[in-house]
């Protein structure tokens, strides 16, 4: 796994269906070119209740759920979500837009990668 490049953490209220939950990450984009390798979704009330969509500019990562409930826990290697390793030009901004919402607890999104 690769380090932690974005991390979001936010109330269930604001994680409305086509909200983009990077919206307000001050590193949702980058003046240097990154690698992206994995994704960690965890939170909501209960496993895969969370749908996100992840893009990085037009490229679609794809559909990604919440791998556990509840936010408070560590993380755990089962909660990485690996992708093919993949570049994503300087100045793209990655998004990360609500499918399906969760109803109760918080989600925490983690992008995972490097920064060239």
């Amino acid at each position: 796994m690769a380090g932690e490049l974005i991390s979001t953490h936010e109330a269930t209220a604001t994680l409305l269906v086509g909200t983009d939950a990077f919206r307000n990450e001050r590193k949702s984009s980058s003046s240097r070119p990154r690698r992206i390798d994995g994704f960690t979704i965890v939170g909501a009330n209960a496993i895969n209740e969370c749908e996100v969509d992840i893009f990085a500019a037009d490229y679609f990562f794809g559909t990604f759920r919440n791998s556990r409930s509840g936010v408070v826990a560590a993380l755990m290697p089962d909660d990485y979500q690996a992708v093919t390793s993949t570049m994503v030009a300087p100045g793209d901004r990655m998004v990360a837009i609500i499918r399906v919402a969760p109803t109760v607890s918080p989600v925490m999104i983690k992008v995972y990668g490097q920064e060239m």
